[in-house]
């Protein structure tokens, strides 16, 4: 068994989810001590050039802030191997437009290591120019690593694609955070990259991957640390304040 890194403390959660033990990282990554690794999910790396293409014009520099915030994690943590659970890429071309810098680091942050690139919607074909191998699906210590959850009984299971995004009240005001929801069997990871968007964790999508929605835990991201908050007591509605042991993002 691996030891855990020195600084897996207040910042970082340590929770039971989706089969495991693992340290919840406020940039959205999740570390499985046990096994040493790092999970991803969802960088849609080139997705403002993506919009550029069709006419709408967002800042270039997704790539580089995603793929800097990636390089202070995996400090953090050193894995050994690391999953990217799909959609690394926005389109089948967005590898072609990374630039220099961009792919220069990406290569670095693979390099020495086992990286796995799952397979996504929006990237059915990761590149492998800078290293890793491809798979549509992992397993590892009966955890089953995917892009899409799904429905059924398939857990232990960690996927991405949906983006989860609470809604967390109090203090007399509402933040929307992006977050990990999940239950001891289940995870689905937020978006890691810098353009994406998010969808809601009382739409559909999410109920219908818990039969008992009072299992469900949501972990909302803050600035420096990861925050427990309310449970799915009332069917997938999150609107709670924090909990006790969670402070405020």
């Amino acid at each position: 068994m691996t030891a855990a890194p020195r600084d897996l403390g207040r910042r970082h959660r340590l929770v039971a989810l989706g089969g495991m033990t693992v340290a919840l990282d406020p940039s959205g990554a999740l570390y499985w001590p046990e096994a040493d690794t790092l999970v991803i999910s969802d960088l849609h790396l080139e997705k403002g050039s993506s919009y550029a293409r069709r006419g709408t014009f967002l800042p270039p520099y997704d790539s580089a802030i995603t793929l800097a915030q990636l390089a202070r994690v995996m400090a953090r943590f050193a894995p050994g191997r690391v999953i990217a659970l799909g959609d690394s890429f926005h389109d089948p071309m967005a590898a072609e437009r990374l630039g220099a810098e961009e792919r220069a680091a990406l290569a670095g942050l693979i390099a020495g290591r086992d990286w796995i690139w799952v397979t996504g919607n929006h990237d059915p074909a990761p590149p492998t120019d800078w290293g890793g191998r491809v798979t549509e699906s992992l397993e590892i210590a009966g955890v089953t690593f995917r892009h899409e959850p799904s429905e059924g009984g398939h857990a232990p299971e960690v996927a991405g694609h949906l983006h989860p995004v609470a809604r967390v009240a109090g203090r007399g005001r509402a933040l929307r955070c992006r977050c990990f929801v999940g239950c001891e069997t289940r995870a689905v990871l937020p978006a890691f990259g810098a353009f994406t968007g998010g969808l809601d964790i009382r739409d559909p999508a999410f109920a219908r991957l818990w039969p008992s929605p009072s299992r469900v835990r949501t972990y909302a991201l803050g600035r420096n640390q990861v925050y427990a908050i309310g449970s799915g007591s009332r069917g997938m509605s999150f609107d709670a304040a924090h909990s006790r042991e969670s402070g405020n993002p």
